[in-house]
């Protein structure tokens, strides 16, 4: 019995060594949290580990550009997954995002090598000085050029609402008797106009809608730029590059391409350390400027003013569908040594981005949009108008009454209400006959130009 008793005890401990020794039990699950700087502020992850396998990464980064920094947001997590690394490329036109989500999840899995913040390191070399300006001799001819583009509006998705954007990049430009750039200004207005679900426009129909360099700091590309420096900075650098250059030479500056968002980046000396953006628009925008430039006399400087509106946007209804409108005006003003007008371009885009009942962009988005001033009679204001003039016609009329006033006698102006859509209509004898247009945002436009004149 003994004996029996003790080979059933031998034969369970066998039994239960064997199955010991063939039982393996998976590594537990483990949690991390990570943060790494993105472009609009901080990117956060969650990463889960289960022993040395990466088996989920979750991102989030509320404040990363829609479009761009949201595609890294969402696609990059599931390549680290794959790749069981953070050693993986970045997500193309989303560089800055990328590398934030990789920081982060470096900083989740090991903080001590990968401490948040990130360790500040001092630069090995000091940057280049920037390229000094050149010099031109006075005034003689000055102009408004602009390109529009709607390309970066977006459909309506199951995963994402409706938004139009409407891009107006202008400049003002002087010119000396040989051609040479004297005064230069460059900016971009880039109107944003989001939908909700139901296709209603939720952008603040009355807010002020600010260029890049009205925005000066507050745009945030320091932070995903490379050298460090604002778009306004960047730009101020290109301009006075350009002061004392011809358009020959300006518009045959060597460029590279950095990438699908960057085609046209400059590659030269003199401006590798100060402009990192492309400025393939911003040449065009110079070069239209020559092409249209007008004779001036007296002018001793040039300013570029800029104003933009979303309030004639529409909602979609039963009978009308979406539509983003962003209507930007500008103006190229000359002024005298006294602070008078020597001579002032004005015009208007007027930018409208149509979508069908589902949300989905219906405008041709590689069209090449024109401002009334190029429409000239196509506009059709002639038809309306009880004086039987078109809108650029009525237009030169005004630039040339401004012509030897000063900013305080042009916004001084005499005006009456027509109407809701007309307050403030010139009501002086030497206007009444040949401007009906309602002329309150010309008036402003000239005045912030004359104000950054240069």
């Amino acid at each position: 019995m003994k004996k029996g008793l003790s080979l059933v005890l031998v034969l369970l401990m066998v039994t239960s060594l064997f199955g010991c020794a063939t039982k393996t039990e998976a590594p537990a699950a483990e949690t991390l949290t990570g943060t790494g700087e993105g472009f609009g502020g901080d990117v956060t992850v969650t990463v889960t580990k289960e022993g040395d396998k990466i088996t989920s990464v979750v991102a989030v980064g509320e404040k990363e550009t829609a479009g761009i920094g949201s595609n890294a947001i969402e696609q990059l997590p599931a390549k680290i997954v794959e790749a069981n690394s953070t050693d993986v490329d970045v997500i193309a036109g989303a560089t800055y995002t990328s590398n934030a989500i990789i920081y982060a999840v470096n900083n989740a899995l090991d903080p001590a090598a990968y401490p948040y913040p990130a360790e500040e390191k001092p630069a090995e070399t000091p940057a280049p000085a920037p390229a000094p300006v050149g010099e031109a001799g006075p005034i003689v001819k000055f102009g408004l050029g602009q390109n529009i583009e709607i390309g970066k509006s977006k459909d309506a998705t199951a995963d994402a609402t409706a938004a139009g954007q409407a891009d107006v990049t202008m400049a003002a430009v002087g010119f000396d008797a040989e051609g040479k750039v004297a005064s230069v200004t460059i900016d971009v207005a880039q109107t944003k106009i989001a939908f909700d679900k139901d296709l209603k426009v939720t952008t603040d129909r009355a807010a002020e809608v600010k260029s890049k360099k009205d925005l000066g700091p507050d745009y945030g590309m320091a932070k995903a730029s490379s050298i460090g420096k604002e778009w306004f900075e960047q730009i101020e650098a290109f301009e006075n590059w350009m002061i004392g250059k011809t358009m020959d030479e300006i518009t045959g500056l060597k460029v590279k391409a950095r990438d699908e968002a960057h085609p046209a980046v400059p590659d030269v000396p003199e401006l590798t350390s100060s402009v990192t953006i492309s400025v393939d628009a911003y040449l065009a925008a110079v070069e239209e400027a020559w092409t249209n430039a007008q004779d001036v006399a007296g002018a001793e400087k040039v300013g570029l003013g800029v104003e933009t509106h979303i309030g004639s946007s529409k909602d979609k209804t039963a009978d009308v569908l979406p539509v983003a409108q962003a209507d930007t005006y500008m103006s190229a003003t000359a002024l005298t040594a006294d602070g008078k007008v020597a001579g002032t371009i004005v015009d208007t885009a007027q930018v409208k981005i149509n979508f069908d009942a589902n949300g989905v962009v219906t405008s041709d988005r590689a069209a090449e949009y024109q401002t009334k001033k190029e429409i000239k009679e196509g506009y059709g204001m002639v038809k309306a108008s009880s004086i039987g003039k078109e809108w650029f016609e009525q237009m030169e009329a005004f630039e040339e009454w401004m012509v030897g006033k000063s900013i305080e006698e042009i916004t001084g102006l005499t005006v009456k209400q027509r109407d809701e859509n007309h307050k403030a209509v010139p009501d002086v004898p030497e206007l009444t006959s040949s401007v009906t247009i309602s002329v309150e945002n010309y008036q402003s436009v000239v005045k912030e130009a004359a104000a950054n004149a240069r």
